[in-house]
């Protein structure tokens, strides 16, 4: 095709700057807004930046929200409305959309009024309710905040106790804690079995054919053990419309096309042989989830992302093996400590230990005369990829990307994919999970 004006909008944090990227590479004439303070230098030396989104969005060919939030509210569903109304071409949400992540309450009665079969779930606003009902209700539960609060990905806690003991004695230390600013929680029952997250791209009107598979790895260390993060790795692989998609977004697609949704969207949920049970929605891409899709596309991605913007019933060739994404972090994430990041993270040197840049993404990452180094706060510089016919060979190929890279400091969980090679594949394909729908 010939080169398109893209414009990435990052209304908060800069998270799709790979992607920026990517398109930048394919020829297309790029720009990428950020808004935090904290995050300007992300990017720098790679793409284009804008200064002014607003005033860029008339420019553009297609514009590419990357996230609900704006600051501490939701938000780029509204302007992705308000776009799309003056006849631009939009990669985002709407207001509705963006409220499936932010209210799970909502997104939970979303899916019961489209006919999905959902886990036992309710929603509070006051600790000493919730502490009531658990006491009353004893089981093991899972605690989800609401709002913005629940990007600080270690308040989710997921209950092992069944009475729910442990569950109890966690809302009244988040009580304590963080009364202050969780506008709300979910509690939610919690089922054993494999979680898996069924992602699809919607061109306003349907889902493209091929449906994306991703099994995401929150714990800090391996073993998931430790704080949960946004995301240490992710493992998948790409299907058709099978049950999985079947019994969840695929009931969902007359609501998105009422909706005029364009973009990605994943359901995560816990299957076992009972049945699939959605937890939560991400309506909008993932990360580093996005960055691999990017790696097993077969089609240009500014092809792609041009059409599903336009409703072109866009062509996805992708990769029909597996792939995998390792996070390759520095100190002090997943927490926020400015005086560590200073000593230990600003600034560090991505140094390769090869000359191909193959299977490396960037994250919070600028380049300084040639030099990849570490930007923004976070201590998130670099996701690595690979892939295969296997899982197992998709991992080789992505830890051996891994290992080319140096950084004092950096650390890795070291067993993304392991879980569908230890077993969890072969519990779905027996559950009847995997074949057509």
């Amino acid at each position: 095709m010939t080169p398109k004006q893209f414009l990435v909008v990052s209304a908060d944090a800069a998270l799709a700057t790979d992607l920026a990227w990517q398109l930048h590479r394919e020829g297309h004439d790029v720009r990428h807004y950020v808004e935090a303070d904290s995050d300007r230098d992300i990017g720098a030396g790679f793409v284009t930046r804008s200064e002014d989104w607003r005033a860029d969005a008339d420019w553009a060919d297609v514009v590419v929200f990357d996230d609900i939030w704006v600051g501490d509210e939701i938000g780029t569903g509204a302007a992705a409305e308000e776009l799309r109304e003056r006849g631009t071409a939009v990669v985002g949400g709407t207001p509705n959309t963006d409220r499936l992540e932010e209210d799970r309450g909502y997104a939970m009665d979303v899916l019961e009024s489209q006919g999905v079969n959902t886990v036992d779930h309710r929603v509070f606003h006051d600790f000493g309710a919730a502490i009531e009902f658990v006491e009353a209700n004893p089981a093991a539960y899972v605690v989800k905040p609401l709002g913005e609060v629940q990007n600080v990905k270690r308040l989710l806690y997921v209950g092992d106790e069944d009475d729910g003991s442990d569950v109890v004695d966690v809302l009244r230390a988040y009580e304590k804690a963080w009364g202050h600013r969780m506008k709300g929680f979910q509690l939610q029952r919690k089922v054993e079995g494999v979680e898996v997250a069924i992602c699809g791209f919607f061109d306003g009107n349907s889902f493209v054919d091929q449906v994306n598979f991703n099994f995401e790895h929150k714990k800090l260390f391996p073993g998931n053990v430790g704080p949960s993060t946004g995301e240490m790795g992710t493992s998948m692989f790409w299907s058709g419309r099978n049950k999985l998609f079947g019994e969840t977004l695929g009931k969902l697609e007359g609501w998105l096309a009422d909706e005029g949704y364009v973009g990605s969207i994943d359901v995560n949920c816990i299957v076992n042989d009972s049945g699939i049970y959605p937890l939560e929605f991400t309506p909008r891409f993932g990360y580093p989830t996005i960055a691999l899709q990017e790696e097993s596309f077969e089609s240009p991605t500014g092809e792609f992302f041009y059409d599903l913007a336009h409703g072109n019933d866009p062509d996805l060739d992708v990769h029909q093996g597996f792939q995998v994404a390792v996070r390759v972090v520095l100190p002090p994430f997943p927490f926020d400590d400015e005086q560590t990041y200073d000593e230990n993270s600003r600034n560090a040197a991505v140094v390769f230990e090869t000359d191909s840049r193959e299977g490396y993404h960037l994250e919070d990452t600028k380049r300084v005369d040639g030099q990849w180094r570490a930007a923004g706060e976070s201590g998130m510089p670099l996701v690595v990829t690979g892939k295969g016919e296997t899982m197992q060979a998709a991992r080789e190929q992505c830890y051996d990307r891994v290992d080319a890279v140096a950084m004092p400091n950096m650390y890795y969980r070291d067993d993304i994919g392991e879980r569908w090679v230890d077993g969890d594949g072969d519990r779905l394909q027996a559950w009847g999970y995997l074949g057509p729908a």
